[in-house]
């Protein structure tokens, strides 16, 4: 997948994945269904973990990897490090 395609598709603005169905959502603090984040990233109106980008990035790293989505974790490591400022909860702009 290349950088336009995922400009132009619905990702986790945590992790990145793939927001394809409603129940990989996260949910909102009323139940709802959350449309941002997936729901390994975010439950309940607020983020299941504390942690800093970079720790993200390691940990998709290590669920990709377990699952065999990254053949070149060095590349994996490197896009992700060009895609996840552009994401909701770790862009600072």
């Amino acid at each position: 997948m290349n950088m336009n395609q995922m400009e132009n598709s619905t990702f986790c603005q945590s992790c990145g994945m793939p927001l394809s169905s409603e129940e990989v959502r996260g949910t909102n603090e009323d139940g709802g269904k959350n449309q941002e984040y997936c729901v390994y990233c975010y439950e309940g109106g607020r983020f299941t973990s504390d942690v800093t980008m970079e720790e993200m990035i390691e940990q998709c790293l290590k669920y990709g990897g377990d699952s065999g989505m990254f053949a070149d974790q060095a590349k994996a490591r490197e896009t992700m490090r060009a895609w996840f400022p552009t994401l909701k909860r770790w862009n600072r702009a």
